[in-house]
């Protein structure tokens, strides 16, 4: 077996094959919403956030026509509130006038909404419209690396080297798997090494002996 479908296999064994979300959401448009919020911020942080935020504009129209000021009060913890409550309104107003309150299913339609960009745009394709995607946050790159799966240092070229390495059908969930994995064993300062379950496979761990 290759050493990427031993990979796959244990995290498959370690954390199942149900693909699962990390944010809080009921609609499309409010995943995307989470998403632009979670960037330099956890998805805790966004998850107690939101529920305020979508309470208030229950409807893109809501959000669209929202008050600037408003809207980063509410946001304030996320981080720079200031650009991500521009580009929410934005983004809702183009949603509303071009879209017609849909979320596009194209990436270069996605990455031209204010504050969208590929990584955004594959959470998108992969939970809304169930597209074989991969977004590569902080955990993916860190990880896809330390297993040799990725050389690069850029995200985008990250994605393109991970998908040339995984099958298709197994884009999204490996973003998933990867998350939980390093939330909890390969951590970014101190990973577990002792009590992981890829240690013999693990090109890091290979390369430091």
């Amino acid at each position: 077996m290759k050493r990427v479908d031993l990979i796959l296999q244990r995290f498959d064994q370690q954390y199942g094959t149900d693909t699962i979300c990390y944010l809080d959401y009921e609609k499309p448009w409010q995943l995307l919403i989470a998403v632009m919020l979670s960037a330099q911020c956890t998805d805790a942080r966004v998850n107690t956030v939101t529920p305020v935020l979508f309470k208030e504009y229950s409807s893109l129209e809501d959000l669209a026509s929202a008050n600037l000021t408003r809207v980063e009060e509410i946001i304030h913890s996320t981080g720079f509130f200031h650009t991500k409550a521009k580009n929410i309104i934005l983004c809702a107003q183009i949603l509303v006038e071009k879209y017609g309150s849909k979320l596009p299913d194209r990436m270069e339609d996605l990455i031209e909404l204010p504050g969208v960009g590929r990584k955004t745009a594959n959470v998108i394709l992969g939970n809304i419209y169930q597209q074989p995607s991969i977004v590569v946050d902080t955990h993916v790159k860190r990880i896809s690396k330390r297993l040799g799966l990725a050389k690069t240092n850029d995200p985008e070229k990250i994605e393109y080297e991970l998908q040339d390495v995984l099958p298709k059908h197994h884009w999204t969930l490996y973003n998933m798997h990867v998350i939980s994995f390093g939330r909890t064993i390969c951590t970014a300062r101190s990973p577990k090494c002792a009590i992981c379950f890829l240690q013999d496979i693990c090109e890091a761990k290979e390369n430091a002996k």
